[in-house]
């Protein structure tokens, strides 16, 4: 017979990352008293950090978005942060791409200037790339407008969506690569469009060209950004709001199951037989995840799993950690991220891991983002090198937990490492010499802290399909059972934001003004 926690609780959100940090600091902003549990000893989700020999990189965020002063999504933070987070500018140019043999293409913001940035690079393609930036920020707005659907009774939603028909289908409905097929034939020019889709993990023949456009046109909206103090910021000023308010907020507690009665979900049971009650669960942890992890066989609600189930996952990657000694500036290292296409084709995985070529890598350096980094008298930063892949290539060590997969799967990642390695070094050969330290992420390492399915980063894919589909609301059809976090929204610390905001304004609408700003 399991033990009851007699603790009255009104809300319990499952999984600290963004979005279950933002649902469980609304609703004690508000008058709720919330339990949020962690499975991982660390919380913060996607958004903690960890150290290694006197380095420590931050897991999930690179740069951000939405977070200038005066912006929505910062005014947001602001509300849920119990004292303000900063964030410190990255400057005009973010993000440098390397396509192919071609010079290297710095992007810098706004519109305006980023459209000269590809008219200098391509000036026989003026209408084309004025083309685009229109079909950015039309796309950007058309999707911002299905958001709030996702909090709305279903007739209002639908009336909503109605309404915008035919925005969503020109903009939502078509593939990014659909878009810029339209826009140019300029093989150049089109990879240099769709070359930061790893920023939301669609692959420009999948994803719906409106969250391209949402993520990409977001730095261009007003520019990038970095947490002062790393991305364990969000953590340390959010959970505090939660345990001010009388909620409380545990790390290292698994929920195995989702209690029930009548129907309605009356609350969780952890992994040591411990059932604890609230009158509203919501769930942070991933759509198709609550559904396969949480919920009985005999739930009821068929049609709302086929729904999801039927929804791809976005893809895995491999992130080689990488520390350094010395002046990593002087050698090559930038605050702006680097897209690295070796030959010119974008729309690629690594699919030939441990020893073949990556087709892809992004490089980013985040302790020179971070204002409040001290490298101390032996220099010391920190960067990492990032291949998006498929999950093939290490599947048939799923069904082993972590430090039990043998010497084959250790063997995979030695080689894995090197051929990552070896890239790095062609491209930073200066950089390359500083590099003291070294550690290499599987897309296994994904499923052991997020367990999203098939080590999917970003969760569900970001497909037409998955931006137009009606069972991704907030409030699911299960009584008692709320959905936040990307899957909810989009890709992302602002789009997880987003997703644990419309969790709880479906909780309680008491939240509902914060959203509407």
């Amino acid at each position: 017979m399991a033990d009851t926690e007699q603790a009255d609780w009104d809300a319990i959100v499952i999984g600290s990352g963004m979005g279950g940090m933002a649902a469980a600091a609304a609703l004690s902003k508000v008058g709720h008293k919330v339990l949020l549990l962690e499975q991982h000893q660390t919380l913060g989700g996607l958004t903690h950090s960890f150290s290694r020999d006197g380095f420590t990189w931050d897991v999930g965020v690179h740069y951000l978005s939405g977070v200038a002063p005066g912006d929505h999504a910062r005014a947001m933070i602001d509300w849920l942060a119990d004292t303000p987070i900063d964030f410190v500018s990255l400057g005009s140019i973010y993000d440098t791409l390397h396509i192919g043999s071609a010079e290297a293409l710095s992007l810098s913001r706004p519109y305006e200037a980023q459209e000269r940035d590809l008219k200098d690079r391509f000036p026989d393609q003026a209408e084309a790339i004025e083309a685009w930036t229109h079909a950015l920020r039309e796309g950007r707005e058309t999707i911002l407008k299905t958001f709030p659907t996702r909090a709305m009774p279903k007739v209002a939603g639908d009336m909503l969506n109605w309404w915008n028909r035919q925005a969503i289908a020109k903009w939502c409905a078509r593939t990014t690569q659909e878009v810029i097929d339209d826009i140019t034939d300029d093989p150049e020019l089109a990879a240099a469009m769709a070359a930061q889709w790893g920023d939301h993990g669609g692959r420009p023949s999948k994803a719906s060209f409106g969250m391209h456009a949402l993520i990409s046109a977001s730095y261009l909206w007003s520019g990038s950004w970095y947490p002062v103090g790393g991305s364990t910021a969000f953590a340390e000023h959010i959970v505090p709001t939660i345990t001010k308010n009388g909620g409380e907020a545990r790390a290292g507690v698994r929920v195995e199951k989702l209690l029930f009665e009548n129907g309605a979900v009356v609350g969780v049971q952890t992994d040591d037989g411990t059932d604890i009650r609230a009158q509203t669960v919501i769930s942070d942890i991933g759509a198709r995840e609550t559904i396969d992890a949480l919920l009985p066989a005999d739930h009821g609600h068929d049609d709302w799993v086929a729904e999801i189930r039927a929804l791809p996952s976005s893809i895995a990657n491999y992130t080689l950690f990488l520390g350094f000694e010395g002046d990593i500036e002087a050698a090559g290292a930038t605050k702006a991220n680097h897209w690295i296409y070796p030959a010119g084709e974008v729309d690629v995985l690594w699919t030939t891991a441990p020893d073949g070529e990556p087709p892809h890598m992004t490089a980013s350096f985040g302790s020179l983002k971070d204002p409040n980094h001290d490298p101390g008298p032996h220099q010391k930063h920190m960067g990492q090198f990032l291949v998006w892949s498929d999950w093939d290539s290490v599947a048939r060590w799923a069904d082993r937990p972590a430090g039990a997969r043998g010497e084959d799967y250790a063997n995979f990642k030695r080689r894995a490492e090197e051929t990552l390695m070896a890239q790095f070094e062609r491209y930073f050969p200066d950089l390359a010499k500083l590099v003291v330290y070294r550690e290499l992420a599987t897309p296994l390492s994904t499923v052991t802290f997020t367990e999203h399915r098939e080590g999917a980063f970003y969760g569900l894919d970001v497909t037409p399909e998955r931006v137009l589909c009606d069972a991704l609301r907030a409030k699911t059809p299960i009584p008692g059972l709320y959905l936040a976090g990307q899957d909810v929204v989009s890709p992302g610390i602002p789009g997880a934001l987003m997703g644990g905001l419309l969790a709880a304004a479906s909780v309680d609408p008491k939240v509902l003004p914060k959203i509407k700003g």
